[in-house]
């Protein structure tokens, strides 16, 4: 059996325990939830202040040049492509992803019929985010196409000639479970299909290389395992085979003048700018990005420490430590591990489903709510079944962590404390 002892053993060997102390986190409180909003750099307030007072306060306009406000878009797009795989100049921060999936989404299915004109379909999962999906049926609507969902076991079966475009999440929301984003585009390509990736739940999270997948379009998330803050600006990425091509101009559909190729020319007719930068469309949120910055070095400190790697062997042994506690310590309350087993398919969640009187998912609102008044913060997804989701980002989860968070598990599930009235009631956001 594991103990606390053991935990904070391998708390005390772990390389990138000085990682934490870049974050404001409340004393005592265990934080599970940097897959829906990452925790608070400690650089970040000041950088925020820093920018308010001299830049805005002190540089007024002139920040645009001196500050390089004008160039935070490619800058912070540089050091994400440093964790997705990509090159300098192919990515730019900008806008939310559901923004950005749109821009994507069109400017595949332009290069689709022009390339393969007669192709109809759209194929996604089922249990794809569904901000992919109510972006992807409006696209569908307006061009007389059909948004195909199928399972995760079907997608391979499904890319037929009829299909234009295969649009995925690298890593379910729900499950936690990973895509083999290599093989799946090579199978979508050579079914003639394109492939837009979204990396909500990767993009700092797992080792992710777009270039050495052939990926086509990737989308993802700044305030989640970036933690850029609550809003923070998304980033879209191109295949560079695509933003240069001479045969059709594609182009992305909000054609404002960030992305234009001269924006202080003023001219009034629309020239996309070369490259990654046409996918800007306009003034952008500067504070926003100071913060997303921060966010962005807190992962790329870890560079020195082996990087993507190191962050990805702490969170597999995170994992793996949350999973083996559930089936030692909450054995016989009916607690199920959705997420997957084998390493190659899990992301860096762990997704818990709770049976109870023979009724799945019953009460696991419940339990989430009394895990959090306890300082344990996780969340809960609604569906068939019902998830409590459990994120771990490497930079501040620790072993120990996990073992308290567990041992809270077993006193809310033991004592029946999910059943109080004040853990039953919802709020707008769950």
């Amino acid at each position: 059996m594991t103990t606390l002892q053991d935990c904070q053993q391998r708390d005390a060997q772990d390389p990138l325990r000085g990682l934490r102390n870049q974050f404001s986190l409340p004393p005592g409180l265990i934080y599970m939830d940097g897959n829906s909003l990452g925790a608070l750099p400690k650089t970040a307030a000041a950088r925020l202040a820093e920018v308010v007072t001299q830049e805005w306060g002190v540089g007024l306009i002139r920040s645009w040049n001196s500050a390089g406000w004008f160039e935070q878009p490619q800058r912070l797009g540089d050091k994400i492509a440093r964790l997705i795989g990509a090159n300098p100049g192919e990515v730019v921060a900008t806008d939310s992803t559901s923004i950005n999936l749109y821009k994507v989404l069109y400017a595949a299915l332009s290069i689709a019929a022009h390339d393969a004109p007669g192709r109809k379909i759209i194929v996604s999962e089922c249990s794809n985010f569904p901000t992919d999906l109510y972006i992807a049926e409006s696209l569908c609507k307006e061009r007389g196409l059909r948004l195909q969902l199928v399972e995760p076991e079907e997608i391979a079966a499904a890319l037929n000639s009829d299909v234009a475009l295969l649009m995925l999440t690298h890593v379910n929301y729900r499950t936690g479970a990973m895509h083999d984003m290599a093989a799946i585009t090579a199978a979508a390509h050579t079914a003639g299909a394109l492939t837009v990736w979204d990396l909500a739940h990767s993009a700092g999270a797992v080792p992710v290389d777009l270039t050495g997948a052939d990926a086509d379009f990737a989308v993802g998330c700044g305030y989640k395992y970036l933690n850029g803050g609550p809003g923070a600006p998304a980033f879209v990425w191109a295949n560079p085979r695509h933003t240069g091509r001479q045969d059709i101009d594609v182009q992305q559909p909000l054609s404002g003048w960030w992305g234009h190729a001269a924006p202080f020319a003023f001219t009034p007719g629309y020239a996309p700018a070369p490259g990654i930068t046409r996918y800007l469309c306009g003034t952008q949120p500067i504070l926003n990005m100071a913060a997303l910055e921060c966010g962005l070095d807190t992962v790329l400190a870890a560079e020195p420490l082996g990087g993507m790697a190191a962050l990805r062997t702490k969170s597999l042994a995170l994992t793996d430590l949350f999973i083996d506690l559930v089936a030692q310590r909450c054995a016989g309350h009916g607690l199920g591990v959705a997420t997957p087993m084998a390493h190659a398919l899990r992301g860096s969640q762990v997704s818990l489903t709770w049976e109870a009187s023979g009724r799945e998912g019953s009460g696991a609102f419940a339990i989430m709510q009394a895990l959090i008044a306890r300082g344990v913060i996780g969340d809960f997804r609604a569906g068939e079944p019902d998830i409590l989701r459990f994120g771990f980002t490497p930079l501040y989860v620790g072993f120990e962590d996990v073992w308290h968070a567990i041992e809270h598990l077993r006193q809310v599930l033991e004592t029946a404390e999910w059943t109080r009235p004040q853990f039953n009631q919802k709020s707008a956001v769950t």
